[in-house]
């Protein structure tokens, strides 16, 4: 398929903008077009080093908006979308579910039928929607989320992303729109913003502030190096085969407790501290609402079909991790402190 002219949604944010600089610099006749929101988590400063290549734009919009985005594909005719645009912290659906339908649901149906009524010749087209593990529910103490796991989503984020999932396949089933769909397990990396556990207690233990476990800090989550994950959209999206979804997952179990006292141990390390300084900083809070156990993904598919694996296990991901938010601690506080939102805001308006 010629998949020359690409829409990328949710391409400021945290996964969103690995994907677009690894499109953008590996594939220089694709023309890249970036759509975001710019809430607080999309963040255009992600994405300097190359937002003057000749392959990418930028577009500020809310895929919320059907209107906006029916007349974004008229106007640039794309072969392709990766959607990434997504509300996706379960504390905020928690406390907003709301903002995680509309979007997440919504928005999701509008570029279905943006590209369900612009896409007349099917067969050079490509809908690739990434989504999450969290639409599987939770895991006991063994076992792992294969692609035919039945969706049993715990929280407002979990269910609108499964509700995505749904819109998608069934726009496939019905209307034979060219989809593809994966979920992944729990990125981490750079440029992730710190509410999410790694990029907060990065910050907190930096400025000796506590570390909130939930619960007993027992819960198990499956880790995946967001550069790995952006090599697996990679392949996926250009040799996966129309109608299939595939689970792309870390192989890196860790119980919460665990990771945390990892992060604590190579904190001290490379802040020059007595080593345990850091986990007297850790805290037991109450446990989040519907907080699942255990999630695992069985990434066998993606592996056997399309030869992907991940490039890096989780002790070495992490010292990569740490290291990046400890060289950018500019960054780290310009986005705490909102700072980067206002400037690239003024940036764009003033175009």
């Amino acid at each position: 398929m010629n998949l020359k002219k690409i829409l990328i949604t949710g391409g400021a944010g945290f996964i969103g903008s690995h994907l677009v600089r690894l499109f953008v610099n590996k594939y220089p006749d694709y023309k890249m077009v970036n759509l975001d929101k710019l809430t607080y988590a999309g963040n255009l400063a992600n994405l300097t080093d190359i937002e003057n290549a000749p392959n990418y734009e930028f577009i500020k919009g809310d895929i919320v908006d059907a209107d906006f985005i029916h007349s974004l594909f008229k106007q640039y005719q794309f072969d392709a979308v990766i959607h990434l645009a997504a509300e996706s912290h379960v504390d905020r659906s928690i406390a907003s579910p709301m903002d995680f339908i509309m979007t997440n649901i919504v928005g999701t149906a509008n570029l279905l039928n943006a590209a369900k009524a612009n896409w007349t010749d099917l067969s050079s087209k490509l809908f690739y929607h990434v989504s999450t593990d969290e639409v599987y529910g939770s895991l006991g103490e063994t076992g792992m989320f294969e692609e035919t796991t039945p969706y049993d989503p715990r929280s407002p984020y979990s269910a609108s992303k499964a509700s995505s999932d749904h819109l998608v396949r069934a726009y496939y089933h019905t209307y034979k729109l060219p989809v593809v769909i994966s979920n992944c397990s729990n990125n981490y990396g750079s440029h992730q913003f710190p509410e999410k556990l790694i990029p907060l207690f990065i910050h907190n233990i930096k400025n000796n502030k506590p570390l909130p476990v939930y619960g007993k800090g027992e819960n198990i989550r499956d880790w995946l190096w967001v550069e790995d994950h952006a090599r697996a959209i990679d392949v996926i999206f250009h040799k996966a085969k129309v109608g299939e979804t595939y689970n792309i997952g870390g192989h890196n179990e860790w119980k919460n407790i665990d990771l945390i006292k990892v992060i604590c141990k190579v904190m001290d390390k490379q802040l020059g501290r007595p080593e345990g300084t850091s986990e007297k900083l850790i805290t037991y809070v109450t446990d989040r609402a519907g907080h699942d156990m255990r999630y695992a993904i069985d990434a066998t598919k993606l592996k056997n079909e399309l030869g992907w694996t991940p490039s890096l296990q989780f002790e070495e991901g992490i010292e990569k991790t740490i290291q990046w938010y400890l060289t950018n601690e500019e960054w780290l506080n310009n986005v705490t402190s909102g700072a980067y939102q206002h400037y690239y805001e003024k940036q764009y308006n003033n175009r």
